[in-house]
């Protein structure tokens, strides 16, 4: 069953007194929260999604709840907590739906390590994956947010899971966060897309997400094989550049994008140099949007996709 098919009565209620149990690809999740904008959020950006039995495995419980005491009147937080851990400050209560999404990446990267964790936006067509690894300010979940309405498959915009079994790369599709102007040229960009409310004045800016296409939730469960890995660079009124990379280069500079490289060691270290050794390399640099899927479109085209 979805969580769509549940009345939002029954959601809310499920919320604040037990857990709402759900899942994106092969991660499990269990959520309580007693603030109604996280139960709206979910409701919005999560009806697609499957609702887990109680019986079945739970990887993360975690809590998005209001601070009680004084702050409950005087400048409202919203706290976020992890099997009772709070790895976080507290945050003003209208950045709760924020915190949720911030909160649950935090999660993912601190215990899935059962795969190689790699701080990047993942799409895939025709089978073949296209790994964006990026720093703020590089573009990647602008132009992964473009490509997902050009027809790519999206796995996610936060991060690429990269088995350590069997090197392919496992999907948890969830809803695209997007920053400052970057909200605007996506809308202007795919008028269809379907975005929450614009919060503004967090610490990475004014912040609004897009809700995961129907396509990535039908194929939740599938993964890909990575292809073509790209580190692009957005540069103002800069031209578009596609330059092959060096596999030792980028496998020195994957390394840095990758939340669990340490903790991983040897198996970790394997498992990138053999994708490296698989997938093809390159720096893009672009200006501005349409630059940009021009550049991802001479890529692909190179291999009849």
């Amino acid at each position: 069953m979805q969580l769509s098919k549940l009345p939002a009565e029954q959601l809310n209620k499920t919320l604040r007194l037990d857990s709402l149990r759900f899942k994106t690809g092969p991660i499990h999740i269990a959520v309580k929260s007693n603030i109604p904008a996280v139960a709206n959020h979910i409701q919005h950006f999560y009806g697609d999604y499957d609702v887990l039995e109680v019986d079945e495995f739970i990887d993360l419980h975690i809590e998005v709840n209001q601070v009680g005491g004084y702050r409950k009147f005087y400048k409202p937080q919203v706290s976020f907590s992890f099997d009772g851990y709070e790895p976080f400050v507290p945050l003003p209560l209208n950045q709760a739906a924020a915190m949720f999404e911030w909160g649950l990446n935090w999660c993912i990267a601190n215990v899935a390590h059962q795969y190689l964790i790699i701080h990047a936006a993942i799409i895939e067509k025709n089978g073949q994956g296209l790994i964006m690894p990026g720093t703020p300010g590089s573009g990647k979940s602008t132009l992964c947010a473009a490509l997902v309405n050009r027809g790519w498959r999206l796995l996610s915009d936060e991060m690429a899971l990269l088995s350590l079994e069997d090197g392919l790369i496992y999907p948890a599709p969830r809803p695209v966060s997007l920053k400052n102007k970057s909200i605007e040229i996506i809308k202007g960009f795919a008028p269809g897309s379907v975005f929450g409310e614009v919060v503004p004045d967090t610490l990475k800016g004014d912040i609004a997400h897009m809700r995961a296409p129907t396509s990535a939730l039908v194929a939740q469960n599938t993964p890909v094989t990575p292809a073509f890995l790209v580190f692009p660079h957005y540069k103002q009124e800069a031209d578009k550049q596609l330059i092959a990379q060096a596999k030792s280069r980028a496998l020195m500079t994957l390394a840095e994008h990758a939340f669990n490289f340490n903790i991983l060691g040897e198996q970790g270290f394997d498992a990138m140099a053999n994708m490296i050794d698989k997938v093809e390399c390159y720096d893009f640099s672009y200006g501005n949007l349409d630059m940009a899927l021009e550049g991802i479109d001479s890529l692909v085209k190179q291999q009849g996709l």
